[in-house]
């Protein structure tokens, strides 16, 4: 196992590592809308901090030597439902190659945020 770090993307808020290469698969643990220069949540709603997020996952599969088109699977989780339309048009910008998915709603995130996204990426 290969871990995988980039400056280019927040800091693990815990003990984890932002990547993680494995069998000719790449990990990228959950992405939450975190602003790498600042270490902070993004402001604004679910655009904004979905465009954050899609950019840090793009970010650590640079690292990785790979891009988004390479991902494969996600799994996302938004804090409310009804951002479903607003975060996958954001979302499809960045994934055009529609990679399987599955999507949750849950009762809260880390920091407060409203999505966070796990992305699996064939290396």
């Amino acid at each position: 196992m290969q871990k995988i770090q980039t400056k280019n993307a927040p800091a693990a808020i815990g003990p984890y590592s932002q990547a993680v290469r494995a069998n000719g698969l790449v990990f990228v643990s959950g992405q939450i809308p975190i602003d790498p220069a600042t270490g902070e949540l993004v402001e604004g709603g679910i655009a904004e901090q979905t465009e954050q997020i899609c950019k840090n996952i793009a970010a650590i599969l640079e690292a990785a030597g790979l891009s988004l088109a390479s991902v494969v699977k996600t799994t996302c989780l938004l804090a409310d439902m009804g951002d479903f339309a607003a975060f996958n048009a954001v979302y499809g910008r960045y994934f055009p190659e529609k990679p399987a998915r599955a999507c949750f709603a849950v009762k809260a995130l880390p920091k407060g945020a409203l999505a966070e996204v796990e992305a699996v990426a064939e290396a």
